[in-house]
């Protein structure tokens, strides 16, 4: 992914200066503190230290690192775009670590701890709850996070180690990642209004969609544009989504038709939406992914071991 300006800066600022230690996570969970509550009154307050204290620990960090964090006004403090920056990482290295913490102070004898899946929408999901729920029976312990998000977000997270599995969907290259493939496929279609004049067919073909206003999924271009044939105009996009559920908002209040999968959207007779398949049909394919060389906490293990019996059912 593209680096930021502030993430330039900040690696450029080097390692720690001589004679400083390097960053421990109780400067971050300050640091973050400070964010929050925009004071450092207010943050030492939080964190039971001394103002001096405080002041001093985040001064240090500015130090270390070669950069403002900070800017200091009369009543709060706001970040700069490398304390912006330094937050997002700060955040994602403190959760991994309690994470962490949490995994290692689970007893041998009593499975329990946390999953954390990310996943684009998709019904798909059905089999990931229907594990869980199944799971939750003999380990009532083991708690779920679920995170949505295209395949470059889950991507990212599965990198970082902020979630156990990423549910992904369609052409996606998979090299560095163990999979397996779900015993189930998405289809695309057309999310649209029950009053709009394509309603009334039973299918949409490429031809149909020739001249109307379409929102689309950021990460579908290539599949759609495929299945539209090079013959055929470019779609007339008036806007790109990352959730359809959002999509669907903006196709309610007439904005244009929504490419989407189908079995996200309920259009249920109250409702004022409906999905048409798209024809020649186009499917996708769903695969549950982790690191390679992923080790496991016991309740990721004991998910994983489920899954897998799921699907041989």
């Amino acid at each position: 992914m593209p680096k930021t300006a502030a993430e330039t800066r900040l690696k450029a600022a080097g390692p720690h200066p001589k004679g400083k230690s390097p960053m421990e996570l109780r400067v971050l969970r300050y640091f973050l503190a400070v964010a929050q509550e925009e004071t450092i009154s207010g943050a030492a307050q939080r964190l039971y230290v001394t103002q001096p204290t405080l002041s001093r620990q985040m001064m240090d960090l500015e130090e270390e690192l070669g950069k403002k964090l900070f800017v200091r006004g009369k009543r709060k403090i706001a970040l700069t775009e490398e304390g912006k920056f330094l937050r997002t990482r700060a955040q994602e290295i403190v959760s991994l670590a309690d994470r962490t913490r949490a995994e290692f102070r689970m007893p041998d004898e009593n499975i329990s701890g946390e999953v954390s899946i990310g996943g684009g929408e998709t019904e798909a999901m059905r089999l990931v709850a229907r594990t869980a729920a199944r799971l939750q029976e003999r380990y009532p312990h083991i708690s779920y996070h679920l995170f949505s998000g295209n395949a470059d977000d889950v991507a990212e997270r599965l990198d970082k180690g902020l979630v156990d599995f990423g549910l992904v969907i369609g052409a996606v290259d998979l090299s560095r990642y163990t999979f397996i493939e779900l015993p189930a496929r998405d289809s695309w279609g057309v999310l649209m209004r029950k009053d709009s004049p394509l309603a009334a067919k039973s299918a949409v073909s490429p031809g149909d969609l020739e001249g109307l206003p379409v929102l689309c999924s950021r990460q579908s271009h290539n599949e759609l544009a495929g299945w539209m044939g090079a013959a055929r105009k470019p779609l007339n996009l008036v806007a790109t989504y990352t959730l359809l559920y959002n999509a669907s908002l903006m196709v309610e209040e007439g904005l244009g038709y929504a490419l989407g999968l189908d079995g996200i959207i309920r259009s249920s007779e109250d409702s004022p939406l409906c999905f048409r398949p798209l024809e020649p049909r186009l499917d996708v394919g769903i695969s549950l992914v982790w690191k390679k060389y992923q080790i496991f906490s016991k309740a990721a293990e004991k998910f994983l071991e489920y899954l897998r019996r799921e699907i041989d059912e």
